[in-house]
């Protein structure tokens, strides 16, 4: 072969294999689904920030829904100790040519679904809720709630075998005063550790606590707050503690999140 005709061929099939490797290119690719590699991302026992990555690095860009989750923006990582955990997340990956994925994880942890409690009707225990889901068992063997006695100081009255608050206790330890007023509130940082993968590291949840002597007296503005949590179908529960996450429609994860889903609303209503 002569030199030309051997330059030509090496030519054409550089070129052969620069189109192949575009073509390849995965921020371009339609079929990349976006996974972190598990549903369920737990903290890590450790002195350094826990940071998870996607299971692939694609160029592009990453948002989350709802606001809570300490996203890279560029990279899609997760800093999991300075997120907001107990609750899940729709994260949404985006190419630079358009192209979309999603996926759901929940950052291991508790909440408590925003729900109006009537003591009169016997209804005076705030359960917390384990993985985003009322479907899994708290571990409450060898877990530790309220470490440092933080909540329980401050009169909430917070199980520390397993998490629950007793919430006429919490009125009676003086909370809301001798005489709770309508529109009275108070924010508690509940420190616990889990016994599940996350190897009992050290976890934190803010809770606000709400009191009403009769539903008629509930501020405007808190039940703006709450319809428009569960009109977006953030992870939370209307006044009956029902689930409202439905993962095979993804209920409101393409509305805007304007509603925050921290800290969660414990709102008493002595009537």
């Amino acid at each position: 072969m002569k030199p030309n005709s051997i330059r030509l061929a090496l030519i054409s099939l550089l070129i052969s294999i620069i189109v192949i490797s575009c073509k390849k290119n995965p921020a371009s690719d339609s079929n990349y689904q976006l996974s972190y590699g598990d549903s369920i991302i737990y903290l890590k026992n450790q002195s350094a920030d826990h940071i998870v990555f996607p299971t692939e690095n694609h160029a592009g860009t990453y948002t989350v829904f709802p606001e809570g989750i300490e996203l890279n923006q560029t990279t899609g990582a997760i800093n999991v100790s300075k997120s907001e955990t107990g609750l899940r997340y729709r994260i949404t990956y985006t190419s630079p040519s358009g192209e979309t994925s999603s996926a759901m994880v929940v950052l291991s942890g508790i909440t408590f679904f925003d729900k109006f409690y009537h003591l009169s009707q016997g209804d005076s225990i705030a359960m917390p809720v384990y993985n985003a889901s009322i479907a899994r068992p708290l571990p409450v063997s060898g877990s530790i709630f309220d470490e440092g006695n933080g909540a329980n100081s401050g009169g909430c009255s917070v199980k520390t075998v397993n998490g629950q608050i007793n919430l006429a206790q919490t009125v009676r330890n003086g909370v809301f005063g001798n005489t709770p007023l309508n529109d009275a509130k108070q924010e508690f940082d509940i420190i616990y550790r889990l016994n599940d993968q996350s190897d009992n590291a050290k976890n934190k949840l803010k809770v606000k606590v709400y009191y009403y002597a009769t539903m008629n007296d509930v501020a405007s503005d808190l039940l703006q707050t709450l319809n428009e949590r569960e009109s977006q179908g953030v992870f939370l529960g209307n006044s009956y503690g029902n689930f409202l996450y439905d993962p095979s429609t993804m209920r409101g994860t393409g509305l805007l999140a304007t509603a925050k889903p921290r800290p969660p609303c414990v709102i008493i209503i002595g009537q």
